[in-house]
């Protein structure tokens, strides 16, 4: 199959490693610099070149931000058949795209960005394909996340939008507040270190991202659960009330298995 990739990035870098061996494979950049070090794969700069190319897939692996303005760019420079996917983690505005685009789509979101995961090694992460999609594009992305040892969900984008909130939404307000209130330790402990270390990360995304995931219209309930708990923590740990604590941890504990 011809496959395109837009963004060079992380992981457009990575799904072009992925595929290139079994794939006939292009990468568009508008920064020539980024396409430095694209393997095995036919190098773009311009869109003549993908008028040239005629890709049967296009994958969008642009920062989130421009996802919608890359494919506009890019959407009179393909065949009518050719088949678009995104693999943002935040789907905002897609419906709405995919439906007026008049191109058969597959959306998915694997959920293991360079930041944290080990692309090397994704036995452990996971993968979600979204319902809507053409039948064809799901195909392809099942048997790819397969080919990766992926676990695989399917949801529809009103799904992953709800558990997007969750799953996303919670660790990371948690981690924004704990470094909000942080202060330079001289000597910290494995605990504070590793918060820390996922601090860090997570600061390293871009905000646009961050952003938009917060702003998920999930979220809020999913903030509110927080303020709640730690209302009720507050109060445990100012009665220094033994009791509600071990309640309170033995809770904690039962919501880890």
């Amino acid at each position: 199959m011809k496959i395109l990739i837009l963004g060079a990035g992380k992981m457009g870098s990575f799904f072009n490693d992925v595929l290139s061996f079994d794939h006939e494979m292009a990468i568009f950049d508008n920064d020539p610099k980024r396409l430095r070090f694209a393997y095995n794969a036919q190098r773009f700069s311009t869109l003549e070149e993908i008028d040239e190319f005629k890709p049967e897939l296009v994958i969008n692996a642009v920062t989130v931000k421009y996802t919608i303005d890359a494919f506009n760019q890019i959407l009179p420079h393909i065949p009518q058949q050719c088949i678009i996917s995104d693999i943002a983690s935040v789907k905002t505005g897609l419906p709405e795209f995919y439906a007026q685009c008049q191109h058969p789509f597959v959306s998915t979101h694997p959920m293991f960005g360079p930041t944290f995961a080990s692309l090397s090694n994704l036995a452990s992460e996971n993968a979600i394909i979204i319902t809507e999609s053409d039948h064809l594009g799901k195909v392809f992305f099942k048997d790819l996340y397969n080919q990766l040892h992926l676990h695989i969900e399917e949801y529809s984008f009103a799904e992953h939008d709800e558990t997007i909130a969750y799953s996303l939404s919670i660790p990371f307000a948690s981690t924004l507040v704990f470094a909000s209130i942080m202060k330079h330790q001289n000597a910290p402990g494995t605990t504070f270190k590793r918060h820390m270390a996922i601090a860090h990360g997570l600061m390293s995304e871009d905000d646009f991202l961050l952003s938009e995931i917060l702003f998920n219209p999930n979220t809020p309930s999913q903030l509110q659960q927080i303020q709640e708990q730690l209302s009720t923590l507050q109060d445990i740990v100012k009665q220094r009330d033994s009791d509600r604590m071990k309640q309170y941890l033995s809770k904690v504990r039962d919501n880890l298995k």
